[in-house]
């Protein structure tokens, strides 16, 4: 939920499993970037890395490694914080990469807009042969990473896919196996019988009035396990498509069933969360360790399984955000850039010691060969999270397009779903004159 971003989580905890912040939007847009700039293939010197937080101790820890194996690179990892990063980068890229980073974390939400509207300011890794591992990362991830013109611009580091997460006991006094529920279909019509069962408990918490921040991961998600999103990947505006229609009409069917409750406040998600009042947090990766450290006293009654599909027969899998690393065009040292990046991230040992260390679910896939993902916690029952989620990654997800004009497309379906919610909008047009204004404030067409 967008109230309790990674951003904020990241500001507000260092521990264990939280993964990166994709940052705010980017409100932007242009051409791809076309590669890049002339120079720079120096793969000797001192690399600068610009990351945050628990990312940046986390990439601190591959540095010993990397300098034996890589004598003559120096690497010196900088924890610029979030969201400071993004203005700095920002600045950058708008000064034609003057006081760059060599090495820069970037989320999905921000990628594209870098590469639309600084074209030429991130370096074309293909050049250094980053085509090579493709196939390495869990599918749905390289679009995110590719220009327009085919090259890569930078690797996919961490992955979210969507989790399930339930209260067996709230379920079970019910007498409903989430783990069978194949839609959100099938949930919304048991919703009486769970209501019975659990007076007072509701499904999931969403700040209704988009108090105080937009709350859409939910929605997102729903167009996301669909394949579909605010864009497709030629950047057209697909808001008023059959998926998204399909998603917030499904949203309006979970709160005409009484199994919405209202989250809006600062802390109001986690204050229902405290209270118990939710038996569901249809939330991705980073959560795992999240839950199990903010509400310790509710050990032992959550589990994990995999969402409901949208629509019967549907995915049951999306990987709703990304962050990556990318090496600064500008850089004079883009070839040692290249090594450090390519070291950290397709490296099974480096990326499973970054996750190991308070990092982030890793998008390598023979990374989840190791012991770690096995380990069953007892917070969930004995359940071995980590490999669920695992099995939804190496499942794979649809690319999502943030595009770099997220934050408009941002307020307008925040605006859409708060019409739904507080004066009874229907989704079919409150989305398509969402996509109406879109559409005339980037000029970008309708799919």
């Amino acid at each position: 939920m967008s109230h309790l971003s990674r951003r904020d989580l990241l500001r507000a905890s260092g521990a264990g499993l939280l993964a990166l912040a994709a940052g705010g939007a980017l409100t932007a847009c242009g051409d791809s970037g076309s590669g890049a700039a002339s120079g720079g293939d120096a793969d000797t010197g001192t690399v600068t890395v610009w990351s945050w937080a628990t990312a940046a101790a986390a990439l601190r820890g591959v540095v010993p490694a990397f300098e034996k194996d890589n004598p003559g690179i120096k690497v010196d990892v900088q924890d610029i914080g979030n969201p400071a990063i993004w203005d700095k980068i920002t600045v950058g890229l708008a000064a034609g990469g003057q006081g760059l980073g060599d090495v820069l974390h970037i989320g999905c939400d921000y990628l594209p807009g870098y590469l639309e509207k600084f074209p030429g300011g991130l370096a074309n890794l293909s050049e250094f042969g980053a085509d090579a591992h493709k196939e390495a990362f869990v599918k749905g991830l390289w679009p995110v990473v590719t220009g327009k013109d085919g090259h890569a611009y930078a690797l996919p580091w961490e992955v979210n896919p969507l989790g399930f997460f339930y209260r067996k006991d709230y379920f079970d006094k019910a007498g409903i196996d989430p783990a069978v529920l194949a839609t959100w279909d099938d949930l919304i019509a048991a919703a009486d019988r769970f209501k019975a069962a659990n007076p007072g408990i509701s499904l999931i918490g969403i700040s209704k009035s988009a108090n105080p921040d937009p709350d859409l991961d939910f929605l997102q998600s729903l167009m996301q396990l669909q394949g579909a999103f605010y864009f497709d990947l030629q950047g057209k505006i697909t808001l008023g498509s059959e998926p998204d229609v399909r998603a917030l009409t499904t949203v309006k069917r979970l709160e005409d069933a009484g199994l919405i409750a209202d989250a809006s406040g600062d802390q109001g998600w986690a204050n229902l969360m405290k209270a118990g009042k939710l038996a569901v947090a249809p939330m991705p990766a980073w959560a795992a360790h999240y839950l199990e450290k903010k509400f310790p006293d509710q050990s032992g009654n959550w589990r994990l399984a995999k969402p409901p599909a949208v629509v019967a027969g549907g995915k049951r899998t999306a990987l709703v955000n990304s962050t990556h690393l990318a090496v600064a065009a500008s850089s004079p040292r883009r070839r040692a850039a290249w090594k450090f990046v390519e070291y950290a991230l397709t490296r099974p040992a480096s990326v499973n010691s970054m996750f190991d260390a308070g990092g982030v679910f890793p998008a390598l896939v023979e990374a989840y060969s190791g012991s770690m993902y096995g380990a069953p916690s007892a917070f969930y029952g004995g359940q071995a999270v980590l490999r669920t989620f695992a099995e939804l990654a190496t499942d794979g997800g649809d690319a999502t397009n943030y595009s770099g004009d997220y934050a408009r497309a941002l307020k307008l379906v925040s605006d859409a779903q708060t019409k739904v919610f507080l004066k009874g909008g229907d989704p079919a047009a409150v989305l398509q004159d969402a996509a109406k204004q879109l559409a005339q404030q980037t000029g970008r067409g309708i799919g």
